[in-house]
Parts: C-alpha cells; structure tokens; sequence
C-alpha cells in the first residue's frame, strides 16, 4: 500500500504541475496582443497538452481509489505574482511572456525527472510520465526556440 500511496502523491503533484501550467498559458495568452496569433495558438495547445495530461493523471488515481488533488502548487502561485509584479516593471511584451513562459516549461520539466527518478513506479505510470516528460521537452524546445528568435 505504501508504494500505492507514494505513486499516488507522485501523480497527485504532477496534477497540481500542470495545472500551473494551464493557469500560467492562459494568463499569457490574456496578455498578448493580436498581431501574436500564433503564440496564441501555441499557448492554447499547450493548455490543451496539460488538460490531456491530467486527465491521464486523474484516471490513474481514480483507479487506484484515491483522492485527486485540484488546485496550484505554492511555487505556481508564487510564480504568477512574480510574473505579475516582472509585468508591472517592465510590460507585457512578446519577449517577456515568452520568458516566463520558458521558466514555466522549465518547471514542469523538472517535476517529471523528479517523478521519474522515483522509486516504486509501475511500469504503467513510469511509461506514462515517460511520455508525458517526451512532450514537454519537445514543448520546452518549441517555447525556447521562440524566445531566442
């Protein structure tokens, strides 16, 4: 049952991760402008990416009977006020989003090797995350590759 319990919270942060990240997408599309129409498409994508993922993430906690976590991390709400006050100073541009869009991807990335470094994984649930954690690099690169261009 332990082993249960610990890939239970595993999946349960890794809901929490990418509800961050929906929040955080969906803060910057709000701050773009038209003229960025294909980051807006972007943003909505990877909205779309994490809902898929914590719908895989919830299915697997509901069969192993247990509660599903909602909500934020604390570093995502600590991240969205650091995001707001970095706005305040300095705007919302293109670049700046972009940039905190990267520091977003770089935490959710992060997350996963955590979860995939962890002892009593399933094969199921590892070969899961190991997905998941595949499509956020490419995520990551696509993010960053806008930002250095």
């Amino acid at each position: 049952m332990a082993i249960i319990d610990k890939q239970t919270r595993i999946l349960n942060d890794l809901i929490l991760i990418n509800n961050d990240r929906v929040t955080n997408y969906r803060k910057a599309e709000e701050e773009l402008k038209k003229e960025d129409a294909d980051l807006i498409q972007l943003f909505q994508e990877k909205v779309e990416q994490s809902n898929n993922f914590i719908d895989e993430l919830t299915q697997k906690v509901t069969e192993a009977g247990h509660k599903v976590e909602s909500g934020t991390t604390n570093a995502g709400k600590i991240y969205h006020v650091w995001m707001d006050v970095k706005a305040f100073f300095g705007g919302f541009n293109r670049k700046i989003i972009l940039d905190n869009c990267v520091v977003g991807e770089d935490a959710a990335l992060s997350a996963y090797n955590d979860a995939l470094s962890s002892e009593g994984l399933s094969p199921e649930i590892r070969s899961l995350l190991t997905q998941h954690h595949a499509d956020l690099i490419v995520s990551y690169n696509k993010v960053k590759a806008l930002k250095e261009g």
